[in-house]
């Protein structure tokens, strides 16, 4: 073996040969959807605070009172002690926010996919995932040991077909992004819980992208899809985090009391690491209240959304219809999206390139995020500068 120096700068180089290496930026936010990277100001495109709360006043006040009153660290994991006022009015509040009956905090939505899905599905189980799942929802189907099936991205022949395949398992579990995250678009979640419903499984949804954004006064896709919440417990398992839309840290899943329960008690990445601050509680209980109160952050998004969609028209890239705050453009190759995103850089603005494995294989592509931050002429700056970019490749 050689020494650990020698054996990563040859492996980063192979990263950087494929034009697959990630760059870090130090970033101060400077609020209206603008930052400050690397010491330069820029008007970004980039960041998942779809309602542009991060910055919120409610909810800095929020984090400060709730740091006077219960410090800044939970100091241990919610059953050893870690689980405060705070977060048990957050957990129930959140129960009632999406209309189901009872909710877990976890401190990431990282470690409530990791941990959920191995506590729900085992050896012996079947595990149904869309080929587009989020990395998480992928490592925690991973970590169940369940056998998995990959079906094609929202293809209902092929669910259906994978749920009449797995008919001899113990337990079948579907799980799906609600809004997927590189894509913009949504998964058909009351055809996927009629087939679940159909065929004896259960749902679980990571609704990331779609709490805060879509439904009545924002509480997410199971409302944007008029899903009732009293029929939903004995079939459904719903997620969302709470560090996108939200704002602030962290994410819930929701569904049958006996459900959380057993959560509690088996989801090791709950039980086994230290929780979520309480100040990030509070902050988190007075997001809840902007989020359904200021629906004129929904209708900016919506309209924004509409502008960009009409601002990307005669570009040379895909630019596939978005039903969210997300939308990408297809640039096919890594060096191509790579050189779109410097020229933008170039003109103070910063939209992500997108490169695998984050997507497949030849769909490198920008990753336009908006936010009710930001306003028409920002969307028109960005539109502007991307025409004029796609008129300086092709010359």
């Amino acid at each position: 073996m050689t020494d650990l120096q020698t054996t990563f700068e040859t492996a980063v180089a192979g990263l950087d040969a494929q034009q697959l290496r990630r760059q870090r930026r130090v970033v101060s936010p400077l609020g209206g959807g603008r930052l400050e990277a690397d010491g330069h100001p820029r008007l970004a495109f980039a960041n998942n605070d779809y309602l542009g709360l991060a910055q919120h006043p409610a909810l800095i006040e929020a984090a400060q009172r709730g740091a006077a009153r219960w410090g800044v660290g939970a100091t241990a994991s919610p059953t050893l002690g870690g689980h405060s006022p705070a977060h048990e009015a957050l957990e129930q509040a959140l129960a009632r926010f999406v209309g189901l009956p009872r909710a877990l905090y976890f401190y990431a939505g990282y470690a409530a996919n990791a941990g959920v899905l191995p506590a729900l599905v085992e050896r012996g189980d079947a595990l149904i995932a869309d080929a587009l799942n989020h990395a998480c929802l992928i490592d925690g189907a991973r970590l169940s040991r369940a056998e998995l099936h990959v079906v094609p991205h929202n293809d209902l022949a092929a669910l259906e077909a994978a749920l009449v395949a797995t008919q001899g398992a113990r337990r079948r579990l579907v799980a799906a992004d609600a809004v997927f995250s590189m894509d913009g678009d949504l998964a058909p979640l009351p055809e996927m819980l009629a087939l679940c419903e159909r065929h004896d499984a259960w749902l679980y949804v990571d609704d990331a992208h779609g709490f805060g954004v879509l439904g009545k006064g924002g509480r997410g896709s199971l409302s944007h899809w008029g899903l009732d919440p009293a029929r939903l417990p004995s079939r459904l398992i719903y997620m969302a985090t709470l560090g996108k839309a939200a704002g602030v840290a962290g994410a819930f899943v929701a569904g049958a009391p006996a459900l959380i329960e057993w959560l509690m008690h088996k989801a090791r990445s709950f039980f086994f690491a230290t929780g979520a601050p309480a100040m990030v509680a509070e902050a988190l209980l007075a997001s809840l209240v902007v989020i359904e109160a200021e629906e004129w952050r929904r209708e900016r998004l919506l309209a924004l959304r509409g502008q960009l969609a009409a601002g990307l028209a005669g570009l040379p890239w895909a630019a596939p219809p978005s039903a969210c705050a997300i939308q990408p453009l297809i640039l096919g190759d890594n060096a191509t999206a790579l050189a779109v995103m410097a020229a933008l850089d170039a003109e103070g603005l910063w939209v992500p390139a997108i490169r695998p494995p984050t997507v497949p294989e030849g769909t490198a592509r920008l990753r336009i995020s908006l936010s009710a931050a930001h306003s028409p002429a920002d969307v028109a700056r960005l539109c502007e500068a991307l025409h004029r970019t796609a008129r300086a490749m092709q010359a």
